[in-house]
């Protein structure tokens, strides 16, 4: 069963999803302009600021799934289109790392954006495989993306994950020494507790950082969110749709290819997807009432969390980055969202949210279960 027929056995009617407003719709159909037509040109609430001044869409697009984790891919033409389509439809903030498919996803980036570069605003990241972050590595890897991606600078670097044998500070010096060249713009950690964080930011202040989180997963409540309000840095949440299972696609009878890595994720099994299923449940509930999806009010739950979360749910599937773009234009009260809170902290979700191999990569602080509070983090000492 797919999301669209899943939508109408909720009983909501196609023509009430929130895709985007209705004036786009009258604009899309009758020819207008695509930049006529930017909810972000027209001058909608659909942007946010973080960090040191990057303003981005408030909804991103993860350009993972392309080519890595849920196969089958897309073709280098299908993903060019969707990217395109993705900034037609008001998003400007693109998500990709020198690992995804080998540098594939940003090359497919590279040249999706390459006519419209200046509008927006591309994240990638270093650092995940192999785990280094030595500076003359960081150092090659930014070359390889900037050519990959047929740019000159970088708006968004990410340390992918934090590496226990270089200190962040060296990392972070080597991004602020690549900032000054003005080869990158801003710098981020992916997977970093709150010590490594503070840590980082006193040698060059943070933009973002990107960790797991969602409706359902919500390690980072724990201490970095707490630590990003403080010291005014974004949180950019990557899975925020649950790796799908909060779009409503997937049931407990959906099959997995024997190559997506949802197989070997606790969260995921029979069991598991059978007895989570009434969190999408509580999602379909409000979203009836707001002419939504699952999947809209699960991102604007995120949006309503704080002014400085900015999601970047993947695809591969156009009508589903539309869905997703849409959660721009869907707006919680504080009674919505403290009705799905009170939903969630009384529900006893089955299954860790990652494989024990997964886990053991992320930071102290950033791991289920941990704390960096009093510590250090992964990172070792100067």
């Amino acid at each position: 069963m797919d999301r669209r027929d899943f939508v109408k056995n909720l009983g909501i009617a196609v023509a009430g999803i929130t895709l985007f407003p209705s004036d786009m719709l009258a604009r899309q159909h009758t020819g207008i302009a695509a930049n006529e037509a930017d909810p972000v040109k027209k001058g909608n609430n659909t942007t946010r600021t973080i960090g040191q001044g990057l303003t981005v869409s408030s909804i991103g697009l993860g350009c993972m799934n392309m080519v890595r984790s849920t196969p089958p891919f897309v073709t280098r033409e299908d993903a060019i289109h969707l990217i395109r389509d993705a900034y037609e439809h008001g998003i400007t903030f693109f998500d990709s790392a020198e690992v995804y498919g080998s540098g594939l996803s940003e090359s497919y980036l590279g040249e999706a954006v390459e006519p419209f570069r200046k509008q927006v605003v591309i994240a990638t990241k270093f650092g995940y495989t192999p785990l280094d972050s030595r500076p003359e590595h960081i150092r090659k890897v930014v070359e390889e993306s900037l050519r990959r991606l047929r740019t000159d600078y970088i708006d968004l670097l990410y340390q992918h994950r934090v590496d226990p044998k270089v200190p962040i500070e060296d990392v972070a010096g080597t991004v602020r020494d690549l900032i000054a060249e003005g080869k990158v713009l801003h710098f981020g950690l992916s997977e970093a507790g709150s010590a490594t964080i503070r840590r980082a930011h006193k040698v060059q202040p943070l933009t973002a950082i990107q960790n797991e989180y969602a409706y359902w997963s919500r390690v980072s409540d724990v201490e970095v969110m707490d630590t990003c309000r403080e010291l005014g840095i974004g949180f950019v949440p990557w899975g925020p749709v649950g790796k799908g299972y909060l779009t409503g696609d997937i049931n407990p009878y959906t099959v997995f290819h024997p190559e997506d890595n949802r197989v070997s994720n606790p969260r995921f099994t029979t069991e598991a997807r059978r007895a989570n299923w009434g969190l999408v449940e509580t999602l379909s509930d409000i979203a009836i009432s707001k002419h939504a999806t699952p999947v809209q009010i699960a991102l604007a739950w995120l949006l309503h969390r704080a002014p400085f979360i900015v999601p970047i749910p993947g695809t591969k599937n156009p009508m589903h980055m539309r869905e997703n773009a849409g959660a721009r234009f869907v707006t919680l009260t504080d009674e919505e969202a403290a009705s799905l809170d009170k939903v969630y902290e009384e529900y006893s979700i089955v299954g860790a949210r990652a494989s024990e191999d997964s886990e053991k990569l992320r930071d102290d602080g950033a791991r289920t279960g941990t704390t960096s509070k009093d510590g250090k983090g992964f990172s070792p000492w100067p």
